[in-house]
């Protein structure tokens, strides 16, 4: 039979850690012919992956300009797609969650009437403002998705709900799982000094990442005034907040925490840098989606500084708790993991119900069976009940 030609498209750096584990299960397979567009939607942060993982993207449109807009990204995208897949014309593309490489990048193919398998499918906060855009990303990807990689069986029924037919619909695990298994190490050194200096043994650090939109301004300085109540309280707590280089949000967290003891301020670090870190703290505060995924891997309890979260499986599992950014009750469940032992071990010890580490086989397996090159359906990912 002939190789089935998959592209696998992706502009960003969280994009590219998830995808990572699956471009090297494309490569592995003889029916197979992998190849790797990358917009660089983020530059810096997208090689930073790429020369971890050791992936050459055979196709990069480079497209990332100072104070890009949605509009200027989503054209650039479509613009530079329409060349290659009439020069390559590809039997399937591969796109990942909830960016505008991800949607643009499922529109084009669509309009070469190509097909998509969507990767991490499904997720919902059913408010198409609340992340924005990344809501309406998932949901208009998913409206032209022929294949429908969702994570959990929580995905899959919003998929289901919204019409999908299930014979489309795979329950794979998270790719950002299988990741980790490249990243993180029982004995790494940091290249960052600061990092290697911290005392993980004795101290409790708490590694915070806060950036969303959605935060900007009020949610931010709620969120730096509960860190540094949170650090005075308790000698024994360090925070590393890896801080976004965007103005809006650098500059709220310098006035408010330059120079507090026992906070350090890092510029955000590359992907393995960040997985060892989180796999020597002691726990996450974050407003990130991923972090969500990789810290209940890692047995490392994670506090959600927004009001809904797109991944409520962690949340039914007991590893993740939504705190929202109102000060008082940051400060109050931080506390409480801090101070006690039972309620950090509950959450330290629930089950991850994101993956086993083998999300990217079953993409594969997935799309062969697609093509007719399998038999049967692939046998899906279930968490482990412990």
């Amino acid at each position: 039979m002939q190789k089935i030609k998959v592209i696998t498209i992706f502009g960003t750096r969280p994009e590219a850690v998830k995808m990572a584990p699956l471009v090297k299960e494309l490569e592995k397979r003889e029916e197979i012919n992998s190849l790797v567009c990358v917009t660089a939607q983020h530059r810096q942060m997208l090689d930073q992956v790429l020369e971890l993982f050791n992936i050459k993207p055979d196709f990069d449109l480079n497209i990332m300009q100072t104070k890009q807009s949605l509009t200027g990204i989503t054209t650039r995208v479509l613009e530079g797609l329409e060349e290659i897949f009439e020069i390559e014309k590809p039997d399937i593309i591969l796109v990942h969650g909830d960016t505008t490489t991800t949607f643009a990048g499922s529109l084009a193919a669509f309009y070469k009437q190509i097909k998509v398998g969507h990767v991490e499918a499904g997720l919902r906060t059913f408010d198409k403002y609340f992340p924005f855009p990344e809501e309406m990303n998932r949901k208009l990807t998913g409206a032209v998705a022929d294949l429908h990689f969702s994570p959990t069986e929580s995905s899959k029924s919003n998929l289901l709900r919204e019409g999908i037919k299930e014979d489309d619909i795979f329950v794979t695990g998270n790719t950002v799982i299988d990741a980790m298994d490249f990243t993180v190490e029982s004995n790494y050194v940091f290249n960052n000094k600061i990092l290697n200096n911290i005392d993980y043994k004795n101290k409790k650090i708490i590694l915070v990442t806060a950036h969303r939109r959605e935060n900007w301004g009020e949610g931010i300085e709620n969120i730096c005034k509960a860190l540094k109540t949170i650090v005075t309280e308790n000698e024994d707590v360090e925070v590393v907040y890896l801080v976004h280089l965007n103005p809006v949000v650098k500059d709220v967290v310098y006035s408010y925490l330059d120079g507090v003891q026992r906070v350090h301020l890092l510029p955000p670090l590359d992907t393995k840098e960040t997985h060892n870190l989180m796999n020597k703290c002691f726990m996450v505060m974050t407003d990130s989606g991923g972090l969500q995924e990789e810290a209940p891997h890692l047995g490392k309890p994670v506090l959600v500084l927004r009001d809904v979260t797109e991944r409520p499986e962690a949340v039914h599992s007991g590893t993740v708790k939504l705190v929202g950014t109102n000060m008082f009750e940051i400060i109050q469940n931080a506390n409480r993991l801090i101070k006690n032992l039972s309620e950090y071990e509950s959450m330290s010890k629930a089950v991850n119900p994101y993956g086993d580490g083998k999300a990217s086989e079953r993409i594969v397996d997935a799309i062969l069976y697609s093509f007719g090159y399998n038999n049967g359906r692939v046998q899906e990912f279930k968490p482990s009940k412990e």
